[in-house]
């Protein structure tokens, strides 16, 4: 009997983020993220209106696509929780010190990975004040791009150069 081949562990965590991105509500992107440290699974978190609020999807509409917004501008004006904020919201800072976060995001109209994605600022906040190490982003069903959280999102301060960092 043939023996299948084991997947290797992060692209296992990638998996399990993709999967929890399949249960977003965003009408243009949805991101699964998944909270790692000590090989336990803390948390997970998708994208979706805040409880007891109506999704995009249930709606059938998009705030920001019916205002012209571009992709990866002004947040503020959607009605969804980002995936990385979701999952950090449902753990305790005290676990997520040193944790990794790994983040997978799906098209909503094909279903596809989308890939060269990266958390928003807001989220890269909410990242770095969380404790977070090490961020892990799938790029496709084998590649992902990882992130040192210190090197790349705190010594490199997007907020304080315009148009640097991410």
């Amino acid at each position: 009997m043939a023996h299948m081949q084991r997947r290797d562990k992060t692209n296992y965590y990638l998996d399990i983020a993709q999967t929890v991105a399949s249960r977003g509500t965003c009408l243009r992107r949805n991101f699964g993220a998944i909270i790692v440290k000590n090989d336990a699974i803390l948390s997970t978190g998708y994208v979706g209106a805040p409880r007891g609020r109506a999704n995009c999807s249930d709606l059938g509409a998009c705030t920001r696509r019916a205002l012209g917004v571009p992709q990866g501008q002004r947040y503020e004006l959607c009605r969804s929780v980002h995936a990385e904020a979701n999952a950090i919201i449902n753990a305790a800072r005290e676990q997520m010190i040193g944790a990794t976060l790994y983040l997978a995001c799906l098209h909503y109209e094909t279903g596809e990975l989308v890939a060269d994605t990266l958390p928003c600022s807001m989220c890269r906040r909410l990242i770095i004040n969380a404790g977070i190490r090490t961020v892990v982003v799938r790029d496709s069903r084998e590649s992902y791009r990882t992130i040192d959280v210190a090197g790349a999102w705190i010594e490199k301060d997007e907020s304080l150069s315009p148009g640097e960092g991410y």
